[in-house]
């Protein structure tokens, strides 16, 4: 019985979250081209964006992963909301002058502006590639954490195997039909459920449990003293000097993070990112919950272990909540899934479409159909391997952000410094991704106690400005408006 109720609530809700992208392009199918599909037509508002950048930030993670490092570790985890919030300061500069050297040169992605400023079509599909590297273990991540969602409010009675395919066919085809409107739509239905699920497990599980908020705390002082200091419980090494570098390079990652350029773009004007900038940061104070809450199920859970810690928040729930509710509960997390998930899915389909097969004749007219193909390719490989290699990509997750982060130098200092040469900014990338790979792979990260990836980042910039200082200078008749990216505000008249 629980099970039904559960499942039912499930179901009816995942069917409005399909009818919603349906509506959303209700009326656009007719004129709508890449453009419209992968950036909403650059028409979103303040409350758009702003639900759809939060969603980023409210993946699986928040309901699973985020609970698992609290329950495990501790401390550390909290660099989650440090990055987040640094970022979002970066992103007020950053994100407006991404937004304008994209709209001003008819731009809809990441690769499309490195290849713009090099005058290489070639860079882009390179770019292209290694995002997609770095971008595919999401997707598989964000499979195993809603399969493992529905797995658990359905009390067992759908297995891990049926809960990945419903997670991949909801996706997919959501994200195929929507694009980036539909996921800003949804978005919305999510962030309402995020807010109230975890508003009412902040105060429930402590009273609950443990009788409010000091009994609870005061026996975590006592008894779990360990989880509230770095580095944290157990030998993680995971300390001060990791927890500094880690936010300073993911708040520095995540503004040119492809996703987060796809929420750029979606922008109607330069001073939607802006308030969005001043607001998002209000959205972090949530993921404090699930990091307290893991923390809580070490008194009522004990014993977790490995990949069963991850579900330290679940087993709070489904012990102690009627079905329906849990039900509601396992919603918000499926969407949370679904959002971050979709958004992925569409980048990688809009890097492939427009840098990658647009280079050959037959597809470059059909740059949207090319991309929406990618999306179900790339959807059905992360599949694929979910079923049948599930830690094949637990490495590559490990350097996402880290890996990601070697584009810096060619993104952000290429498009605000006209002297850094291509071969500078090629050799510097191929030095970071090797270095950071390399201490990843032999399993040393940390790596003198700080983020192996802004070890990495600063052998790339050394590199890159080494081989541009000793190379030859590039010639490029283009003026400077045409090839470096500015500020909507300092831009000149008719420029933007």
């Amino acid at each position: 019985m629980n099970a039904a109720v559960a499942t039912s609530v499930f179901g009816v809700f995942m069917v409005a979250t399909v009818a919603l992208g349906l509506l959303a392009v209700r009326g656009r199918r007719g004129g709508g081209g890449l453009a419209e599909w992968s950036v909403g037509g650059r028409s979103l508002g303040t409350v758009f964006i702003w639900v759809l950048m939060a969603g980023e930030g409210y993946t699986s993670f928040s309901y699973l992963g985020a609970a698992g490092w609290g329950y495990n570790y501790g401390a550390p985890v909290l660099y989650v909301v440090a990055y987040m919030s640094c970022g979002y300061a970066v992103g007020y500069v950053v994100g407006p002058m991404l937004w304008a050297y994209a709209r001003k040169h008819g731009l809809v992605g990441i690769t499309d502006m490195v290849a713009h400023r090099f005058g290489r079509p070639w860079l882009g599909a390179l770019v292209a590639v290694l995002a997609t590297v770095f971008l595919l273990p999401y997707i598989q991540l964000q499979i195993t954490g809603m399969g493992v969602v529905v797995s658990t409010i359905s009390y067992g009675a759908i297995s891990l195997n049926w809960a990945y395919f419903i997670a991949f066919a909801i996706t997919t085809g959501f994200v195929v039909v929507s694009g980036l409107r539909g996921s800003a739509w949804v978005s919305v239905l999510k962030d309402l459920l995020v807010i109230v699920t975890l508003g009412f497990l902040a105060i429930y599980v402590p009273v609950h449990y443990f009788d409010g908020y000091g009994p609870f705390l005061d026996r975590l002082v006592t008894e779990k003293s360990e989880w509230l200091t770095f580095p944290g419980h157990g030998d993680s090494g995971l300390g001060q000097a990791w927890f500094i570098t880690t936010s300073f390079l993911n708040s520095l990652t995540v503004v040119i993070f492809p996703t987060t350029v796809a929420g750029y773009l979606g922008a109607k004007n330069a001073d939607v990112l802006r308030r969005n900038a001043m607001w998002l940061p209000a959205y972090n104070v949530l993921l404090f919950v699930p990091m307290l809450l893991g923390m809580a199920a070490l008194f009522v859970v004990p014993g977790l272990v490995g990949a069963e810690s991850n579900l330290a928040l679940f087993k709070l729930v489904v012990d102690s909540l009627p079905a329906w509710s849990v039900g509601i509960i396992g919603v918000a997390a499926a969407l949370s899934s679904i959002v971050p998930m979709a958004v992925f899915m569409l980048v990688i389909g809009t890097m492939w479409g427009r840098s990658v097969l647009s280079l050959v004749p037959r597809w470059e007219r059909r740059q949207k159909g090319a991309a929406q193909l990618v999306v179900v390719v790339a959807g059905s490989l992360a599949l694929l391997l979910t079923y049948t290699a599930p830690n094949t990509l637990v490495r590559l997750s490990l350097i996402s952000y880290e890996g990601m982060a070697q584009l810096l130098p060619m993104v952000l200092l290429g498009l605000m410094w006209r002297r850094l040469t291509l071969l500078g900014a090629v050799s510097g990338l191929v030095v970071g991704v090797g270095v950071v790979c390399g201490f990843v792979f032999t399993e040393n990260d940390p790596v003198w106690g700080v983020n192996a990836g802004i070890v990495a980042l600063a052998a790339n910039l050394a590199v890159a400005l080494a081989v541009t200082y000793a190379g030859p200078g590039e010639r490029d008749e283009r003026p400077d408006d045409e090839v470096l990216a500015r500020d909507e505000w300092e831009a000149p008249v008719g420029a933007a």
